[in-house]
């Protein structure tokens, strides 16, 4: 049978030539992306984007094959999270995920319908995105970071790390309103050790360096970086600043490690994004937001390089290389 014959065939059948075609077209899932971090450099993903697609990939979502990803990043300025989260509202996705109790709550007043998946975002219930993490009601669900302040123990390392420490700097990001608390914290903590305190801020990149400059200039002899989404993708930025000025650095991110820092003790959030993926996916499927717990991952990870302590002329005691989870030499 000729091409002519089969078409007609088929038309004889009440079938259209191009039923087999379309339906062998996969179905594409629209999902947003909204994240207080800088956008990387194209084609690449950061590791928090990255780990999330390979999280989709891992349940059968490709990016180009059956699943469009609309990303969007404002680079530290908190303040551009709600017309974001109002771009992703207009184009009608699916589902928005997003990083960051600012990112979330931004996300949800954009809209009360689209289910939105947390990334990772600490106390959800205290801040009142969800109603309780077994029963999170609303639109919002995904995961939570174990809601405490690890900046007290962070100095503790630091000191066990630089026994002759006597000036700590912590960078802290205005535009993250859990910061205030985190200096307290550690300015609690230093007094037991006899310590003194900096404060130093940035919520750009540009004004990271000037923060170490500033700090440095106050005689500070480390930096504790706080908690906070835009924070988490500036490794390389914080790594180059802490080589410069001498100041070691510590944070609850394992990616400010492999950059260069000197050590981090902390929950893996880029584990969180890629775990993210199970929700998005569920919801997808047609669950529904409102019936699935939210899941508060407790493991704590310390990571330390020794290739920045050595370079810092800092020895690492027995003491501590036995705790780390893992020592890049």
């Amino acid at each position: 049978m000729n091409r002519r014959d089969l078409v007609l065939a088929l038309l004889a059948l009440g079938a259209s030539p191009l039923s087999g075609f379309a339906q062998q077209q996969p179905k594409m899932s629209r999902v947003g992306f909204l994240t207080p971090r800088s956008r990387p450099i194209a084609p690449n993903h950061d590791a928090f984007s990255d780990a999330f697609t390979t999280g989709m990939r891992e349940r059968g979502y490709v990016e180009g094959r059956n699943l469009i990803v609309e990303w969007r990043y404002v680079d530290g300025q908190y303040a551009g999270l709600s017309d974001l989260a109002a771009d992703l509202v207009r184009l009608n996705v699916e589902v928005i995920v997003a990083y960051g109790t600012a990112a979330v709550q931004a996300a949800q007043r954009a809209t009360r319908t689209i289910p939105i998946v947390i990334a990772a975002a600490v106390d959800p219930v205290g801040s009142g995105i969800v109603a309780s993490l077994s029963r999170p009601g609303g639109n919002t669900t995904g995961l939570s970071a174990i809601a405490v302040d690890l900046s007290p123990k962070h100095l503790e390392l630091l000191k066990t790390m630089m026994p002759k420490l006597a000036r700590v700097a912590v960078l802290t990001n205005p535009g993250n309103s859990s910061h205030a608390a985190v200096a307290k914290n550690v300015e609690a903590a230093a007094k037991g050790f006899g310590m003194e305190v900096i404060a130093a801020s940035a919520h750009t990149s540009v004004e990271i360096g000037s923060a170490f400059a500033s700090a440095a200039r106050a005689r500070a002899g480390a930096v504790i970086v706080a908690g906070d989404a835009f924070f988490s993708g500036q490794g390389p930025l914080l790594a180059d600043a802490s080589v410069k000025y001498r100041m070691p650095t510590i944070s609850i991110y394992q990616e400010h490690v492999t950059a260069g820092g000197l050590m981090s003790y902390g929950q893996n959030i880029a584990d969180f994004h890629r775990q993210s993926a199970t929700f998005v996916d569920k919801i997808l499927k047609g669950a529904k937001p409102e019936n699935l717990p939210v899941e508060q991952p407790t493991k704590i990870d310390f990571h330390i390089n020794g290739k920045t302590a050595k370079a810092l002329g800092i020895e690492i005691p027995q003491s501590v290389l036995i705790r780390a989870t893992e020592v890049i030499q």
